[in-house]
This record gives C-alpha cells, sequence and structure tokens, in this order.
C-alpha cells in the first residue's frame, strides 16, 4: 500500500487524519477482512506443507485476494450532492470539486487502500481520444447522432454551435497543445487537491482566469481520473467512483456513466431531498432498472436543507418508492436518508461553523433518528451518525461481503482446495515410494497429450454449447425488437386515423426493455447451467487422470470446478433513445412530418436505427464479454491443474533420497494429519463447498 501525501503548512508530507468515529457502519467488512486473513494463514500453511510449487501457487492466490478491490458506481442528479458525499465518505471534504460546471463528464475512481508498487502513480488523468472528441465536436455526440438521424437540422446546428464554442474555449486555454494532448494520460507520484482541481473542476469565467491560475485547465478533454489514497478506517480495499450527472445536453455522461456500472456490481444512487424522482430522472430510473435491485442503494440527500426533517422524510421515501414502482424501477430498494453537509462539518475542526437552519433541522431530525445505541457518543461521533454516512456504508459493507466478496472468497477456497488435493496425491505417491512400493506412473508426454486432449473437447464443448445459448438468445432479441417495431408502428397509424396529424402521439419504450431484460435473464441463467455443467466436467475427468496416471487414491480427494463467471447487468438498455424524449425535440420531429406515409417510413427507420445498437450491444459485445470470460475460467482451471499434475509426474522421478528436501516435513504422518485439518478448514468454512463434501 502506497500512502498518497499532501503538503501541511510547513511543507511537510502528512496523511489526511482518518477520525476514529468513520468505522462505523463497517463491521461487516471488518468481518469479511478477518475471513480473508485466515483464509491467506490456511494457504500459508499449505506452503509450508507443499514445496516450492505449491509455494507458487499459494502465493498467487494470495495476491489475487489481496488485490480484491470491489467497485461502487455513484449516480446521481445534478446538484444532488454526490460529489460531496463522496467526500465525506473518504474523509477529505475538499478533495473532489463539488461546484463544477456542467460540462464536466470526468469518472474519478478514488481507490482506497490499493496495494500500489512503490513507484506507481498516486494521481492518473486519462483524455478523450482523438476519435471520441471529433465524434462531439463533428457529430454533436449522441444528441446530434438523433437529430441528424430525424432530419433535425436546427436542433443539430444549434448543438455544433454550442460544441464549437466550448472547443474555442478549450484551444484558448491549452494552445497548441490541445491536438496533442488528445489519447494521452499523465501521471503524477504524489496528489494534492490543487492537482485535483486541474483536471476535474471548470470554472465558469476561464476568460477572467489569471494566468498562473491552472483550475480546471484540463477538465473539458479529461475523460477518467484514477486517485489512490489511505482510509485506514476501512479495513480493505474498495473503490469509489464518482460519475458525471446523467442529464447533459449532449448525452455524453449517459455514455459514461454506462461504462462506469458496468465496471461495478454496486451502484448508489443519490437523490436530493427537494427533488426526489420526477420525470426528469427518468434516464436515471432506466439506468438503475437494469441493476439487480438488492445492488441498488438510494441516497437521499440534503436533509439538512429540509424545514421538518422527521415529518418530510417519511414522505419523501413513500414518494421515491411509488415513483420507482410506477416507472419499472427496482423493486423495494433501501432507501437511506441522510446529508453529506452534516457529514464533512463532523469532519472539520469546529462544529460551530455549521449555518442555523440546518443545525435546526438537525435538531428535528435527531429526535426521530437517535436511538438508545447512540447514547454515548460524543457530539461529532453523533452528527457523524446523524449524516447518514454510516448507514450507507453499513449497507454497502453487507452488499459487498454477500455479492463479489463471497464469491472471490468461494473461488479462494475452491482453487485452495484443488492445490490441497493435488499436493495430496503428490505426497500419496511419495509416501508408496517411500514404503518401496512400486509405482506405475504415466509417462511426462503421455500425460500431456492427455491433458491436452481434455482442454480441447471442454473448450470445444464449452463453446458449441455457448453457441446454442446466444443463438438462441439473439432470436429472441431480434423477436423483441421486431414486436416492439411493428406493435409501435400499429399504435402509430391507428392514432393518426383517430385524432389525425396535428395531436402528437407518444409511446413508450419501456415494453421493448422489458423484454429485451427478460431475454436476457434467460441467456444468463443457460450460460451458467452450461458453464456449471462443462466446469464440473472437466473436473471429474481431471479428477480421474490423477488415479489413471498415479494409480493412488487420496481419501475425500475431488477437484472441485471454478464457479460460473459473474454476467453483467445490462446496463445498456438504459440508454435513451428518441421515444424517451416526450420534449419540444420530438414535437419537432412531429411537426415535420406530414401525411401518414411520411410518419410510418419515418418513424420506423428512426426507431429502428436508435434501438439497433442497443440491440448489438446485447447480441454481439456484451455476448462475446461473457464467452472471453467463461473460456478464459476454463483454461485457467486447466493450467492449475496441469501444473499439479506435471509436478507429481516430475516427483515420481526424483531419487529417493532427494524426497525428504523436496516437501520439507519428513514425518509422513504428521502430514497426512495436517492436509485432512487444511482441507476440513477450506470446506467448513465456505457452505456450498461444505454442502457438496459431505455428499
Amino acid at each position: 500500500m502506497k500512502m498518497e501525501e499532501v503538503a501541511n503548512g510547513d511543507g511537510l508530507a502528512v496523511p489526511p487524519e482518518q477520525l476514529p468515529f468513520m468505522r462505523l457502519g463497517l463491521e461487516r467488512l471488518d468481518a469479511f477482512h478477518d475471513e480473508v486473513v485466515d483464509l491467506e494463514a490456511t494457504l500459508g500453511d499449505v506452503i509450508k506443507l507443499g514445496g516450492q510449487d505449491a509455494e507458487k501457487k499459494a502465493n498467487k492466490l494470495i495476491k489475487q485476494l489481496r488485490a480484491f478491490e470491489p467497485s461502487i458506481t455513484m449516480i446521481g442528479q445534478i446538484k444532488s450532492g454526490k460529489t460531496s458525499l463522496v467526500n465525506a465518505m473518504v474523509g477529505r471534504p475538499e478533495l473532489l470539486p463539488a461546484d463544477v460546471n456542467p460540462w464536466t463528464s470526468v469518472v474519478t475512481s478514488l481507490h482506497l487502500n490499493a496495494q500500489l508498487l512503490d513507484d506507481a502513480p498516486t494521481a492518473t488523468f486519462q483524455f478523450f481520444s482523438q476519435g471520441e472528441w471529433d465524434h462531439l465536436v463533428e457529430n454533436g455526440g449522441r444528441i446530434g447522432e438523433l437529430s441528424e438521424r430525424a432530419g433535425a437540422d436546427d436542433e443539430l446546428e444549434k448543438v455544433r454551435l454550442q460544441i464549437a464554442e466550448m472547443r474555442e474555449k478549450t484551444k484558448q486555454r491549452l494552445g497548441r497543445k490541445f491536438e496533442l494532448l488528445l489519447g494521452q494520460k499523465h501521471n503524477y507520484a504524489e496528489l494534492s487537491d490543487e492537482l485535483v482541481q486541474r483536471y476535474v473542476c471548470m470554472g465558469d469565467d476561464f476568460e477572467d482566469m489569471d494566468e498562473d491560475d491552472q483550475q480546471g485547465r484540463f477538465a473539458d478533454i479529461t475523460k477518467s481520473a484514477d486517485l489512490y489514497l489511505d482510509a485506514d478506517k476501512i479495513p480493505m480495499s474498495i473503490c469509489l467512483r464518482d460519475t458525471p450527472g446523467v442529464n447533459d445536453t449532449f448525452m455524453m455522461r449517459e455514455q459514461i456513466t454506462i461504462n462506469a456500472l458496468r465496471d461495478s456490481r454496486i451502484c448508489v444512487v443519490v437523490l436530493s431531498a427537494h427533488q426526489a424522482l420526477s420525470s426528469m430522472d427518468m434516464g436515471l430510473i432506466r439506468l438503475i432498472s437494469n441493476v439487480k435491485a438488492r445492488e441498488v442503494v438510494i441516497f437521499v440527500n440534503r436533509i439538512d436543507e429540509l424545514s421538518n426533517p422527521a415529518a418530510q422524510v417519511p414522505e419523501i421515501r413513500d414518494s421515491i418508492l411509488q415513483t420507482l414502482a410506477d416507472n419499472n424501477g427496482p423493486e423495494n430498494p433501501e432507501v437511506i436518508f441522510g446529508s453529506a453537509y452534516w457529514a464533512n462539518i463532523a469532519l472539520s475542526e469546529d462544529l460551530d461553523d455549521i449555518v442555523e437552519d440546518s443545525a435546526e433541522a438537525m435538531f428535528n431530525w435527531a429526535e426521530a433518528a437517535l436511538s438508545a445505541e447512540t447514547a454515548g457518543m460524543e457530539t461529532q461521533e453523533l452528527v457523524w451518525h446523524l449524516s447518514g454516512v454510516p448507514e450507507l456504508y453499513r449497507a454497502l459493507s453487507e452488499r459487498i461481503a454477500e455479492g463479489p466478496g463471497a464469491e472471490i472468497l468461494s473461488a479462494s477456497r475452491k482453487r485452495a482446495l484443488n492445490l490441497v488435493g493435488g499436493v495430496r496425491a503428490s505426497n500419496a505417491v511419495v509416501s508408496m515410494r517411500l514404503d518401496g512400493d512400486t509405482v506405475e506412473i504415466m509417462s511426462g508426454d503421455k500425460l500431456s497429450a492427455h491433458l491436452n486432449e481434455l482442454e480441447a473437447e471442454s473448450l470445444k464443448s464449452l463453446d458449441e454449447r455457448l453457441d446454442i445459448a446466444f443463438q438462441q438468445f439473439g432470436s429472441r432479441v431480434d423477436q423483441s425488437h421486431k414486436r416492439f417495431l411493428d406493435r409501435a408502428l400499429e399504435s402509430l397509424l391507428q392514432h393518426l386515423e383517430t385524432n389525425g396529424e396535428e395531436e402528437i402521439w407518444q409511446y413508450s419504450p419501456d415494453g421493448l426493455r422489458m423484454l429485451l431484460r427478460t431475454s436476457y435473464q434467460v441467456m444468463r441463467r443457460n450460460v451458467t447451467a452450461t458453464c456449471q455443467d462443462v466446469y464440473g466436467t472437466a473436473a471429474a475427468d481431471l479428477a480421474n487422470t490423477y488415479r489413471s496416471a498415479f494409480g493412488v487414491d487420496v481419501e475425500n480427494f475431488t477437484i472441485t470446478p471454478p464457479a460460473p463467471p459473474e454476467i453483467p447487468a445490462p446496463v445498456s438498455l438504459g440508454q435513451t433513445i428518441a421515444l424517451d424524449l416526450q420534449t419540444s425535440w420530438w414535437k419537432g420531429w412531429w411537426k415535420r412530418r406530414k401525411g401518414y406515409r411520411a410518419f410510418a417510413s419515418g418513424f420506423y427507420d428512426l426507431i429502428e436505427a436508435e434501438t439497433a445498437p442497443i440491440v448489438d450491444e446485447l447480441k454481439v459485445r456484451q455476448a462475446d464479454d461473457i464467452r472471453a470470460k467463461a473460456k478464459a475460467e476454463l483454461q485457467e482451471f486447466h493450467a492449475e491443474q496441469r501444473a499439479i499434475l506435471e509436478d507429481i509426474s516430475s516427483k515420481s522421478e526424483v531419487a529417493i533420497d532427494d524426497l525428504e528436501d523436496i516437501f520439507g516435513i519428513t514425518a509422513q504422518q504428521e502430514r497426512d494429519e495436517l492436509f485432512d485439518y487444511i482441507f476440513e478448514e477450506l470446506s467448513d468454512n465456505d457452505p456450498v463447498l461444505a454442502i457438496g463434501v459431505n455428499k
């Protein structure tokens, strides 16, 4: 781990202070970390017993455990206080600029407690590529695509003029370096607030900016920022990913946020207590509708600005849940209320800085929110508790521990069990040889050829069965797409026959999204079942190889197949399309059409072109990614088993006198007892594995 450094008043580099109460809500994460430490200790025992080859594999597992960094994507309304909340969560109130220009489209990833090499940067800023910039400038970005496709020349020209103005201001700030910077990356060894603001923050008055003022200099061409910080009250590595709002003029942020959601299993939606959820937030609702409800947490911020939080919070909660239910949002997500302002006040040195109205709201909320468990808290800790940040961390800790955390522990235990099984088989061969028994060993060449055959067969089987699953999925998606277009066109024609051309027709694309989501869920189940079957068959074949290659039968010996890869949520379904824009844009499209034929052909072509990228994303890119992950998991499994089997084969050819040096512990009975202990330790700590073993 590498401590980021910030200069204090004396010019000395010091870490930011982490206050003790920042541990509140992290208890489940502490327990998960303890499980990781216990597993590392067990792997340490495997190293002692298994010799050099086992040491390499066990150390690799330990390294993977330590590199585990679950990510949490923060999305929300513009001006909901999302960035202020992120600052409070990491204990750095001034780290990320909270008041930024609406152009800003930077995804900022805060890597807390990440394992870094000594010479690794603590801050990395990636600029948009030339192609991405050209897409925005020349085509008007996503909204430009839509306008051009619909023949909305006036709207497209307005978009281009706005972008041209932005481009000119950017060139004025960056000069001749502008073109050279696109696609580049800036790395820094030390992190400071001023550095972050140079790349993330944008002010509005660049014309009046002093030449020496670097604030926001690179912000409008910065695509992403990766910052590495220490947070000693958080017991493990996590990544908080702060995204821009989703309702920008050119829909740049929407696609950026979709990409960020792909990389995270857990999503925090930050709302303002004054706004709750409204029709303006349909883009936000569409995005979270495609994430598992359990993995969505809603944080309602700015309750410090309510006049009577104790009375208003229940009403706001009911309104949010009703809006989600009415618009096919996630069912019964956890909703937490709080105030990033209070959290940052709690982190400050002087609580008296709180504004009067906010203090009154806090006292009001305290009457409803405080309980017996908070009776012994100091004032600063009470304010932190009332801010809702501990409750948010509790929700996130549970989801990390029960989701990606449980998965990596289970996967690591499976690999460790297979490693132990291989070492035990190797030990059985050694024991037989030390006892003077003749051991019939498959030759190295024959073993290698057999393993090649097994791997080729299992990969072929996986590919063939995935072909079937993806073909079925593609057919369902195409059918759903066509049915939607046909139904929408029929609805349009009925509207024209009934109401004529003067009354503007509206048609929700939510039905298409639901059909595609259902098809995706079926595909997910089929792919998971396919992986389980193929992986299980591969594991059984490899277990038989141990017996046939070495003629030994180890008690409780089995090969545990890997878990199927986690299939990501279809977040691209949340992308805005023309039918979602029930605004002046759609009215303009309508008024430019005259005659039934113009409406029908124009509509069909527009919506088909609008929805085709979403369909292709699911059928092609996402399916290809899933296939690649499934094959990579199977190949890694075969590689691990090949290494163990070849190691046993090599041990069978070592001279008797050298065997003791290879294995370290000479007493075979003691080794067997220790193997039994490790086997039970790994199995008993994983409910899934324990069931499988007990069978």
